[in-house]
């Protein structure tokens, strides 16, 4: 019987406690053998089983001619062997009791109607055996909560921000840019031609996982529109969900039907139902992150108005970029004038938003003190302040790092203490950086560039909205 739950269904391949490797290979390079070695290196510690005709030992693992061999009990098959073989050996796999899969073969629906008919007959089998699985046609999982990953390469840093992808290759090299920036992952997903397991089955998985805050999701066609729509709308009133969409143009919509056998579906049908779920859009992929930093952390805005701390052009562009996003940056009042103007160097002029530090020398807490200051004025709901190099604790000793120390922690203390969010953002960084590890260590992101913290500080006003929106049609939200 499959369990109702969609939660013990996913178990088993989410937080298996062993799994077979179907299709195991002693081929250095092949996928039965990179799928095994990356599931070693990840420093997964549960019962690893490879399944290869010929037995023997396969990366120090002793190996199996047949999944019934295998002595105890198995979670999870992980399928690298031909398509045409895959119906008798999924039949083994039910026949052994296991209950999730991932196949990551191609040559499926994405192929024609042959490749197809094979599809549906192993979709049929497993269905029928009570086993879910992920696939065809995909690059593998990976899920930090048994450190389990066959998919990329390095294995993802842990960390709250779970990404499925449509695409393997293409999902793979912005999980591994995410990897680069730092951004954790509490599960990659490359979810191939989804002839069992669809996007709906995995955000609700998702929004019952203790590991993950934030959702994003690449994807080039939508199965079950009426059921996506659905169960995003519900997820949304939990956790955030971002989306990059590829394939909207006739071309990349051609495109994706060879790919991942989908289908695109109108650009205009998809925003629209992006809107009515409350799914955050990314126009562009490296988006996606940016957006989904500031949301793992970060308390929502009440509405839309931000305050800026920059020097300069700096600050001028943070507003642009703000302004063309939608944001306001409302004028300070003459009180906050005051008391923020005796915080600043003596040359900075009189306050305005941006708040203008000239150029000047200032410490860390100077900074953290105007920021304060903005965060108590309540027609300010967010902060946008830059981290200049001057703050640098490589380069800082004595007095000057515990100033800098003190600064750190007061901005990062905010957040919690007014409810309003801080972002940050930085054009150069200089190595190891107190400063910055102190405000990554509350959740506060940096960001490179104007534009990347105006987007950031969008989508937590966005989403704030959303919540506010969906919280007003059906009622209090299941925090």
């Amino acid at each position: 019987m499959m369990p109702a739950d969609i939660v013990q269904q996913l178990d088993p391949i989410f937080k298996a406690k062993s799994v077979a490797f179907i299709g195991a290979s002693k081929t250095p390079g092949k996928w039965g053998y990179r799928a095994i070695e990356r599931a070693i290196n990840s420093g997964y510690r549960g019962r690893m089983y490879p399944v290869n005709p010929g037995g023997g030992e396969i990366l120090g693992l002793k190996a199996y001619p047949d999944v019934l061999d295998i002595p105890r009990d198995v979670d999870l098959a992980v399928f690298t062997l031909p398509a045409e073989h895959m119906p008798a050996v999924m039949r083994s796999c039910v026949q052994k009791g296991i209950k999730g899969g991932v196949v990551i073969t191609a040559d499926f629906a994405e192929t024609g109607d042959h490749g197809r008919q094979i599809q549906d007959e192993i979709v049929r089998i497993a269905r029928k055996g009570g086993m879910r699985f992920i696939g065809p046609n995909g690059m593998g999982i990976w899920t930090s909560a048994v450190w389990l990953n066959f998919a990329l390469e390095p294995a993802p840093k842990p960390g709250p921000l779970a990404f499925v992808s449509q695409s393997g290759t293409f999902g793979g090299s912005l999980a591994h840019i995410a990897n680069i920036k730092g951004y954790g992952l509490s599960k990659f997903v490359s979810i191939g031609n989804q002839a069992d397991l669809k996007i709906p089955d995995l955000l609700e998985y998702l929004a019952e996982d203790p590991d993950t805050k934030v959702i994003v999701l690449y994807v080039e066609g939508v199965m079950e529109g009426r059921r996506f729509l659905e169960v995003a709308r519900r997820v949304v009133q939990r956790k955030p969900i971002l989306v990059y969409k590829g394939g909207a143009s006739p071309e990349g919509a051609r495109a994706t039907l060879s790919h991942t056998a989908s289908i695109a579906g109108s650009n205009a049908v998809f925003d629209a139902m992006c809107r009515q779920a409350g799914i955050l859009k990314a126009r562009e992929v490296e988006h996606l992150f940016v957006m989904a930093e500031a949301l793992i952390s970060q308390p929502l805005p009440r509405s839309n108005r931000i305050a800026v701390i920059g020097s300069g052009g700096q600050g001028v562009v943070t507003v642009d970029a703000l302004s063309n996003l939608g944001m306001r940056v409302p004028a300070l009042d003459d009180d906050a004038r005051r008391r923020i103007k005796e915080v600043l160097p003596p040359h900075a002029p009189v306050p305005g938003n941006p708040v203008d530090f000239a150029g000047g020398a200032r410490t860390a807490l100077q900074e953290a003190r105007v920021a304060e200051q903005l965060a108590q004025l309540d027609y300010i709901d967010g902060i946008i302040t830059n981290v200049p190099t001057t703050f640098s604790l490589a380069r800082t000793v004595g007095a000057a790092a515990r100033v800098g120390i003190e600064g750190a922690e007061l901005l990062a203390s905010i957040p919690e203490k007014y409810g309003k969010p801080i972002l940050t953002q930085r054009f150069r960084a200089h190595g190891e950086d107190l400063i910055i590890n102190i405000l990554q260590g509350a959740g506060i992101p940096y960001y490179t560039t104007p534009e990347e913290s105006a987007l950031a500080m969008f989508a937590l006003v966005r989403y704030g909205q959303i919540r506010s929106a969906l919280e007003d049609t059906v009622g209090v939200l299941d925090d």
